[in-house]
């Protein structure tokens, strides 16, 4: 077993001393940047639809399975495990419980249409989740939301400092329905969060969340914050956002993607995609959107060492039609 004090780690993944305080949010960091570019999160969630989700409380390193309290021996293995099968590891805490004992819960979210559902279980050690079924077949399933919030102050203090308060603040309708999580991805879109068992990401969500809890107690998608559904090709979501301004359509199963197809663009640099999506009462909504890079090289973490140069997405025509019988 290594020492969590040893040479090489970091302070903030060390468990005899607290985290170190992540900053300010200040003009210099990536999110402030962010919001006042007006940077898009359309097509910006996981292409990965299950999770797994492990109770880790106490700091998080930037790799935070590996950088945490979590048994140093197995966390390369199950690492290992979780990238063959297309699971993501996800470490999480209750909101502002970071050093308290953990309840040793790890549970298993899939968000693929129609097998939808998140099953808690609680583990004797760490290495039960080497061997345990990661398929829903095990667990207590939890009903209705939960929502992840990104607090992953160690890989980015954005996180961290809009992730945190919003953990302590989402109205959600019990203790158990919200938890700190580590990284989701999107720094710059800060405070993320990740709604299961549906699989909804949203960016640069405002105030406590009420709105998102709301909308989703509804069946609904709270559109202004919504980055996309994990597990839905990037164009298939770019399309299900413009469609969803478009033609109101909310609801969370709405819009289902039925193909995406390749099209001829007019610039080297441009692609674009004809993208067809399951309309109302029999009906297809037939999107056409193009992606192409940003004008400006930007920095996109506050860690980020030289700027990077993102995609961004465009409505180009939406058609609806009768399907074909």
């Amino acid at each position: 077993m290594s020492d969590p004090a040893s040479p090489g780690r970091e302070d903030n993944c060390r468990t005899d001393v607290p985290a170190r305080p992540p900053g300010r949010l200040d003009g210099s960091r990536c999110s402030v940047q962010a919001l006042a570019r007006a940077d898009s999160s359309i097509a910006t969630a996981s292409p990965v639809s299950r999770w797994l989700l492990i109770e880790q409380p106490g700091p998080w390193g930037r790799q935070a399975l590996l950088d945490s309290r979590f048994d140093a021996e197995v966390a390369p293995l199950l690492a290992e495990r979780a990238a063959r099968a297309g699971v993501r590891v996800l470490l999480v805490r209750r909101p502002g419980d970071r050093l308290a004992d953990s309840g040793r819960r790890w549970g298993y979210a899939d968000s693929r249409p129609g097998r939808e559902g998140l099953w808690w279980s609680v583990r004797s050690s760490d290495a039960d989740l080497l061997t345990a079924p990661w398929d829903g077949s095990v667990g207590e399933a939890a009903p209705g939301q939960t929502y992840l919030v990104c607090t992953h102050g160690g890989h980015d203090a954005c996180c961290a400092l809009r992730g945190r308060p919003l953990a302590r603040a989402l109205p959600t309708p019990g203790p158990a329905d919200v938890w700190e999580c580590s990284h989701l991805g999107g720094d710059r879109f800060a405070a993320n969060l990740l709604v299961l068992p549906y699989g909804f990401y949203y960016g640069q969500v405002p105030g406590d969340g009420g709105l998102v809890v709301a909308a989703h107690d509804r069946g609904q998608v709270a559109l202004p914050w919504l980055r996309g559904r994990a597990g839905v090709a990037a164009p298939a979501q770019a399309a299900q956002h413009y469609a969803r301004e478009e033609l109101g359509l909310l609801g969370v199963d709405d819009l289902a993607p039925l193909g995406v197809t390749p099209l001829q663009s007019d610039g080297a640099e441009a692609e674009r995609w004809e993208v067809t999506l399951a309309g109302t009462a029999g009906s297809v909504v037939v999107v056409t959107v193009e992606s192409r890079p940003a004008p400006e090289a930007v920095r996109l973490t506050c860690q980020a060492v030289r700027p990077g140069r993102v995609r961004t997405w465009h409505h180009l025509a939406l058609a609806t039609r009768r399907s074909d019988p």
